[in-house]
């Protein structure tokens, strides 16, 4: 089954590393990363959808974020 993720957060450090760790688990990049400008906060957030193929039945209790 092919497994779908989105992350998003602050563009800085972190976020990046949110990325780099997805990747290195074995998720691909999917689509072009977004951006947008959260004025109340005065900076730049970060959207990137992510996607993985794995073994087995999709459940709402898969833990994505574990796999």
């Amino acid at each position: 089954m092919r497994l779908y993720r989105y992350l998003t957060g602050p563009d800085d450090a972190t976020f990046c590393h949110r990325v780099s760790a997805a990747l290195a688990r074995g998720w691909s990049l999917h689509g072009q990363p977004t951006l947008c400008y959260d004025s109340d906060a005065k900076r730049v957030i970060c959207g990137q959808a992510i996607v993985k193929e794995v073994e087995g039945e999709y459940s709402p209790e898969l833990d994505l974020a574990g796999l």
